[in-house]
Parts: C-alpha cells; sequence; structure tokens
C-alpha cells in the first residue's frame, strides 16, 4: 500500500502509472522453466502418438546410391504409404524397421 501512495503522491503522469504496473505484474509473472525432455530409443517406451510424429527420428539407408540419412516420423509414415500392416505393427510397438523397394528405414529415437 505504501508503494501505491508513493506513486501517487510523486505527481507521476497517467502513462508512467500505468508502464509501472505493467513491470510489477512482468516481475510477478516470471517464465517459467519448461518440462526438460527426454530422448527414448526404445520404441516400447514411445508412446504410439509419438512414433510418427516430427518428435521421432528415423535413420534411412537409400539402398540404389548406397547414401544414408535421418528423417522425422512424419516422413517415415508417409513412406510407408499403403503398407497398413507395417504402420500397425509399428504402432502395437512389435518391429522398429521397414523397407521398401529402395530404401531401408530403421526407428532411431523420439522426443517425449
Amino acid at each position: 500500500m505504501k508503494d501505491i501512495e508513493k506513486t501517487l503522491l510523486s505527481n507521476a503522469s497517467l502513462d508512467e502509472l500505468i508502464n509501472m504496473r505493467i513491470e510489477q505484474e512482468f516481475r510477478a509473472n516470471k517464465v517459467k522453466p519448461k518440462a526438460s525432455k527426454k530422448v527414448v530409443t526404445n520404441i516400447k517406451e514411445v508412446p504410439a502418438n509419438k512414433i510418427f510424429s516430427k518428435d521421432s527420428v528415423f535413420h534411412v539407408f537409400n539402398r540404389k546410391n548406397g547414401t544414408e540419412t535421418f528423417i522425422n516420423g512424419l516422413q517415415a509414415d508417409a513412406m510407408i504409404g499403403l503398407q497398413s500392416g507395417v504402420r500397425e505393427q509399428f504402432l502395437n510397438k512389435n518391429i522398429t524397421t521397414f523397407s521398401t523397394e529402395d530404401a531401408y528405414f530403421k526407428f532411431e529415437k523420439a522426443i517425449i
């Protein structure tokens, strides 16, 4: 209360009073740290909704070019295409790899 009285008696303009109030609220509502994320490499520990999401990583071995790269779960899901059995087995956590005509895909990790 004394701070408010001092502020009102200090001949501050309305704009200054508003700015002081905003600063007080800003200090009171400090940013809370986000929960730390965990990297999981065992597919059995990954929630089903995270397997084919942007938070998962698949290692891709291209057979034709002999190259390796990494893709996210959304891209891996697109590569599965019409192979719904493969998708089901991934979601049931029975397999960690699949292949297409040109490439071999392996689940690497997910961030949860």
